[in-house]
């Protein structure tokens, strides 16, 4: 796989997680496109981790294989981590 592909593909899939993850959260999620993608990337990345501590591929089996169904799962799970964190850590600044 090119590099030029794997981007593509890892932007795709941010975007695709992210959404998802924002649908499955509960609450009104404040947040831009481009940032659901960066969380969404991240996320599929912590699920990544998440499953190599599970005794999975991990990292290298998202890198590797980011369309399998596991793969997208455990990406949603890492997202949905990392958009409650992403809540947390912003939660004081919308205030006006």
């Amino acid at each position: 796989m090119g590099l030029l592909w794997a981007i593509i593909s890892w932007i795709i899939i941010g975007a695709i997680i992210g959404l998802i993850a924002r649908a499955i959260m509960p609450g009104k999620q404040s947040m831009s496109l481009g940032l659901t993608i960066v969380l969404g990337v991240i996320g599929a990345i912590v699920g990544g981790f998440i499953g190599g501590l599970l005794g999975g591929k991990g990292i290298s089996g998202v890198m590797n294989d980011p369309w399998s169904i596991g793969t997208i799962l455990l990406a949603v799970v890492g997202a949905l981590i990392v958009m409650v964190i992403y809540g947390f850590a912003t939660k004081g600044s919308n205030r006006v």
